[in-house]
This record gives structure tokens, sequence and C-alpha cells, in this order.
């Protein structure tokens, strides 16, 4: 997945919450167009945890409540960002936040859906998403792009463990604060000015 903006970025468990020992998460994001390519892979014991099984895809909620893997974007200088949870179901979700959890539904559209792709080996859990540029924040000529990137991770016996790029609070996982979202993109190049 080559790009000038390509990264490979591991995750790291929040102490606060169990985790399934030797457990690696890490994601690719690469800029494609307008729109996204991300590539969520989870190397170690698959055998113990407990991973969706394929359904037809389409918009669901609820899918943090089990293995699944997230996105939140935001723009540098507003409070509004989105959320995105991306099942190896192929089950996907797109929410729209004015502000810290406060959800605005009435702008959340599901007309461009993401395209979920998902392979598993013995060890390896490779899920790999097309993010369309209309479910993303318009181009900004001046601000930067703050990006989180998260998966949860259920193990057989129904235990959650959280994992993100950076996690802000100690006491308890939070995908939704914006101290968790270390990853940029910068801003859109200006429009070339045209001579009078």
């Amino acid at each position: 997945m080559p790009g000038p903006h390509a990264a490979a970025l591991p995750l790291l468990a929040h102490p606060a919450a169990p985790c399934a020992g030797g457990l690696q998460p890490r994601v690719v994001l690469v800029p494609d167009g307008d729109g996204w390519r991300l590539r969520f892979t989870l190397t170690g014991d698959l055998n113990a945890l407990a991973i969706p099984e394929p359904l037809p895809p389409g918009p669901a909620d609820g899918l943090w409540q089990h293995t699944c893997f997230e996105a939140f974007v935001g723009t540098t200088g507003s409070a509004a960002y989105r959320e995105f949870n991306f099942s190896p179901s192929g089950q996907w979700a797109a929410y729209r936040f004015s502000a810290e959890r406060v959800r605005d539904p009435a702008t959340e559209r599901s007309g461009h859906p993401p395209v979920i792709t998902c392979e598993r080996s013995a060890d390896t859990l490779d899920l790999r998403v097309w993010l369309p540029p209309a479910l993303l924040p318009e181009p900004a000529h001046k601000a930067a792009l703050k990006i989180g990137l998260n998966a949860v991770i259920e193990t057989r016996d129904g235990q959650l463990s959280y994992w993100a790029l950076q996690h802000p609070r100690a006491d308890r996982p939070d995908f939704h604060h914006p101290g968790g979202w270390v990853h940029r993109l910068p801003p859109t190049p200006s429009a070339p000015q045209r001579p009078a």
C-alpha cells in the first residue's frame, strides 16, 4: 500500500483492561485520492479470541462490544469529529459528533459505505478498508486531520482489551478523548492562484 503518507502504526493495550498475551495489532493508513485505505493486522494466538463470523455487509450499531477496529477523525481547531467501526464480520458503523460524545445523527449518511475485506490464517487477521471521501471530513486548506486508530479485542471468555496509538486516560480506555488522536495528516494544499 504505497503512498506519501503511508504509516505502519503499532497499537498499545490499555493497562487497566485485561490483555490476551502475545497479541500485536498494527495499522497502515494510506490516503488514496480523496478517500483512505486502511489495513488493520492482528497477529498472535487467534484461537484464544472471539472473532465475529462473516455477515452480509452493512451498517450496524454496537460493533465495539466485540472484536472490531476503529478510526476517529477530527480537524485541528474544531470540536467536531467522525467515528468509524469496522468488524471482521464485514459490518461497519459511521458516526458524526459535534463535540466529545455529542452525536449528530442528522448529518450522518450511509449512501457511500466503506468496503471491508477480511482474511484470517492461524496467527494473523488482516482487515482492509476502503473509506470513501463522502464519509471523511471535507478537505481543509489550513487544518490538519487528527486521527485516532484503535482496536477492541475480545477473548473467547468474553474479556475485552482496548488498543490505541496512545491512551490519554490512565484510569480507563477512552477512544473519544482527542488526546489519543496523535496521528496527523497535513492540510490539503491550496489551489494555485490564477494570474489576473
